[in-house]
């Protein structure tokens, strides 16, 4: 995996903690959250830059995405009790297999 590729991952993974520091801050009422939700999406913005510097900016952007939703689905059943349907199971399932082809086009491309 090459630097834009880590750097995506880092910025995905940065999304998630920017959407569980969100949801923790209560609407911004709970200073530490609030930064801490300020301080994960400076970071994965940055590494989202950091990423488009060799992956192309739609496809950066499709797989940030991608991995911010379907790890925040997971944050949300493990520590917020929520319960998706099996279609919304399946069609964030879908998310993740499509942020694999992408990986897998691009390194297929050369």
């Amino acid at each position: 995996m090459g630097a834009g590729w880590g750097a995506l991952l880092l910025a995905g993974l940065f999304e998630i903690g920017f959407t569980t520091c969100l949801r923790l801050s209560q609407g911004f009422s709970r200073p530490l959250w609030s930064a801490a939700f300020a301080l994960c999406a400076l970071l994965s913005f940055w590494f989202l830059s950091i990423a488009q510097r060799s992956i192309p900016l739609g496809m950066a952007y499709a797989i940030w995405v991608g991995i911010g939703a379907a790890g925040t689905l997971v944050v949300g059943v493990a520590f917020f009790a929520e319960r998706p349907t099996a279609l919304q199971w399946l069609l964030i399932g879908t998310i993740v297999l499509c942020v694999a082809g992408l990986k897998l086009a691009d390194t297929a491309k050369g």
